[in-house]
């Protein structure tokens, strides 16, 4: 299922983006727009879970509100898609948008600090917070995030993953 209001971004303009997820994943995929409901399954005679698993990946992605452009880095055999549910971490929806508000930041300036240090997207929806990158940049992203969610302050923050930035520097060269 996903939102109502994201069924639109998911089919895309004249049906493209469907389409496009059709054809790079290999699958099939049915959208009930009244309820939201999706369906997803093979076109091929062996069913290719690989594809369907990242079609579905795809969808979710744009149902927690990233942009079909962002969400189709998840192709890329070394990226992921991880979501966090703030409701995890929090006892009420104060504390749940208090939370949202630091990870996003004034005019949305945390957020960007923590794409560009960790090299990741980060699309803050609902009660949800959803990351697309590399493994070792989501796992970073998420560790920073967590910070956040401890109280810890943003400079703090920033300068665990300056720090990070450092060492895999080094590591590369070496």
């Amino acid at each position: 299922h996903i939102p109502e209001e994201r069924i639109s971004v998911v089919i895309g303009n004249k049906g493209e983006t469907k389409k496009e997820i059709c054809k790079k994943c290999n699958v099939k995929v049915e959208i009930e727009s009244r309820t939201g409901e999706i369906g997803v399954s093979s076109t091929t005679k062996n069913f290719d879970e690989f594809g369907a698993l990242k079609a579905r990946d795809i969808i979710s992605a744009i149902s927690h509100g990233f942009s079909p452009e962002r969400a189709f880095r998840i192709l890329d055999e070394e990226t992921i898609f991880q979501i966090l549910d703030l409701r995890n971490f929090t006892t009420s929806s104060n504390s749940t948008n208090r939370i949202k508000g630091r990870i996003i930041g004034e005019k949305g300036k945390a957020r960007k600090n923590l794409e560009e240090l960790t090299n990741t997207f980060i699309s803050i929806y609902g009660h949800t917070i959803a990351l697309i990158g590399s493994y070792e940049e989501t796992k970073l992203a998420i560790d920073a995030i967590m910070l956040l969610i401890k109280g810890r302050s943003h400079k703090t923050v920033y300068e665990m993953l300056y720090q990070a930035k450092r060492r895999s520097k080094i590591e590369k060269f070496q």
